[in-house]
């Protein structure tokens, strides 16, 4: 009966399971090489726990010779959102997550879209039905939803299974007169779970987890022969030898349904590998990264603000792996390929999404790279965000060039690039822009703090010629004899002896200079403005306040 049943309902379907288990052989691999896939479904835009999804995968399957592939997973096409797809693409290319095949590539494991994959779910179901492992449900929305709301009012598990699973022992003739009515139905698995009996999930990263065993007879296919997520993923993943399924935990409660498809199936099980959610701490508490609340949830977010992709890269290890951070601090010299990566030094808790850890990462990371590499990084941003400042990079590229070289080496080396975007709000009174707007430029100088008849002396002793030592020690001098003390220890021995002391002179030098408190090294400004630059702009500060 089974048999007939099966050709009954599957007429068109005549490729059989030993037919594709031969086509899609198992991958020759080294031993302990992992397959990873990541699965997005196109039904809108990329997100940051998609990103740290994808992150996962590419790095355990190329640390250990493996293979990482991208599968789309189609099966809800009501939900699709047209630009998805490329969205999906477009996000794994600009935060350099490379899979070796799937979607959009070649591949000897395709079609890597699970809707072009029809036929070949339909013939796993068909097998299932010629076992007695599945069946037809002619059950309606209404029937479900009935059934559905006494199980709540009851407190029993939700779903169709034991009595409610009406249609599981349909005779052969029974489904005949369905079918001649036109009733329209879904193919369901028989489940062999038992309500009492537990299954252990072995997580890669939360060790064992007890479950109950599933006792719902899911459906694995729709009404149009499309799959469901939970048989297509178990399918594709045998076929396509995944070895590791990585996800996020709220899939943890799925798992014994996923198991049971497998054994139903005769597949082995992939190994799963469930991280922790996304979390953000507000007024003390702390809730899930949102969608709806929080901008850096999408990924297009990083780009638009300018955090360059390597910090964003660098920031998702030290999520996966809680000693990644340490051991990024202390190697220098090293990147994420020289770091082994680990399931075991996963976080099992929620993972808390810290922006200023990010920033902290970020300006690590551009303290690490020479003043032309964090220049050619700049110019893509500028030229796609900001074109006025993307021309003032090639017109005056020299004196940003040598703006981003000052304090870069060294032991401690200077950390106030965090973005992109702090590439122009820091290095803005190098260039033209400092004159666009004088009284904003020079918001944060007071006027009496600025001694014009000594910075005027300054600027006649001034020679690009001196080296640092020779600079510090003129201004020393010049703070001797215009009643500044020569150093700050002289100063605060009494206070009242002196105008100030020479640090007080160099801020006024660099109020003017820079319209600013706080700069890098304040010689080698100099060095790259030059001194007729500076009486320049103390001409143009004293007419700002006249």
């Amino acid at each position: 009966m089974h048999k007939e049943l099966a050709d009954l309902l599957f007429q068109d379907i005549k490729i059989t399971p030993e037919e594709l288990e031969e086509e899609y052989k198992p991958r020759e691999l080294k031993e302990g090489a992992m397959v990873t896939r990541f699965g997005p479904s196109p039904t809108g835009f990329m997100h940051v726990g998609n990103l740290l999804g994808a992150f996962i995968d590419s790095v355990m399957a190329k640390q250990t010779g493996g293979v990482f592939f991208l599968r789309l997973e189609d099966t809800d096409s009501k939900r699709e959102v047209d630009g998805a797809r490329e969205l999906i693409l477009n996000a794994l290319a600009h935060f350099h997550i490379d899979y070796d095949e799937g979607y959009g590539k070649e591949g000897m494991y395709g079609p890597y879209v699970q809707r072009e994959r029809k036929e070949i779910y339909q013939a796993y179901a068909k097998r299932l039905v010629e076992e007695g492992k599945a069946y037809p449900c002619f059950m309606t929305e209404e029937e479900i939803a009935e059934i559905r709301e006494g199980q709540e009012l009851r407190k029993e598990a939700i779903g169709i299974y034991g009595h409610y699973a009406v249609d599981r022992d349909l005779s052969l003739d029974e489904v005949k007169e369905h079918l001649k009515n036109g009733d329209s139905y879904v193919i369901r698995m028989k489940s062999p779970g038992e309500k009492d009996k537990q299954i252990t999930l072995h997580d890669l990263i939360k060790g064992d987890i007890v479950l109950p065993e599933n006792i719902i007879d899911e459906v694995i296919l729709k009404k149009d022969g499309i799959p469901t997520y939970h048989f297509a993923h178990v399918v594709d993943d045998h076929l396509m030898r995944t070895t590791v399924v990585v996800r996020g935990d709220e899939w943890v409660p799925s798992f014994p349904k996923h198991l049971q498809l497998n054994q139903l199936l005769g597949f082995k099980p992939c190994k799963y590998a469930h991280h922790a959610p996304l979390t953000k701490k507000e007024d003390g508490k702390i809730r899930k990264l949102s969608k709806r609340k929080d901008p850096e949830f999408s990924v297009q977010y990083y780009k638009e603000a300018g955090i360059p992709v390597d910090a964003v890269r660098l920031y998702l290890a030290t999520l996966i792996n809680t000693n990644f951070e340490e051991w990024y601090l202390q190697n220098k010299d090293k990147g994420l390929d020289d770091f082994t990566f680990s399931f075991k030094k996963m976080p099992t808790g929620g993972t808390l999404f810290d922006m200023e850890k990010l920033n902290n990462i970020a300006r690590t990371y551009f303290s690490r790279l020479t003043s032309k590499e964090v220049y050619q990084e700049a110019l893509p941003f500028y030229q796609e965000y900001d074109k006025d400042f993307y021309q003032i990079l090639l017109d005056e590229k020299d004196k940003i060039l040598g703006f981003l070289e000052i304090e870069r080496e060294g032991r401690r080396p200077r950390k106030d690039i965090a973005t992109l975007k702090d590439i122009k709000k820091e290095s803005m009174y190098m260039t033209k822009l400092f004159y666009q707007d004088l009284k904003e430029s020079y918001k944060d100088v007071m006027e009496e703090e600025v001694d014009y008849e000594i910075l005027e002396k300054y600027i006649s002793i001034y020679s690009d010629q001196d080296t640092q030592d020779e600079w510090y020690q003129k201004i020393q001098k010049l703070a001797e004899e215009n009643s500044y003390a020569p150093s700050v220890k002289m100063y605060k021995e009494d206070e009242t002896l002196y105008k100030g002391h020479v640090g007080t002179i160099c801020e006024m030098i660099r109020h003017v200079l820079t319209g600013r408190k706080q700069t890098p090294n304040l010689y080698y400004l100099l060095k790259i403005l030059g001194i007729e630059e500076f009486q320049k702009r103390l001409k143009a500060y004293q007419d700002l306040y006249r």
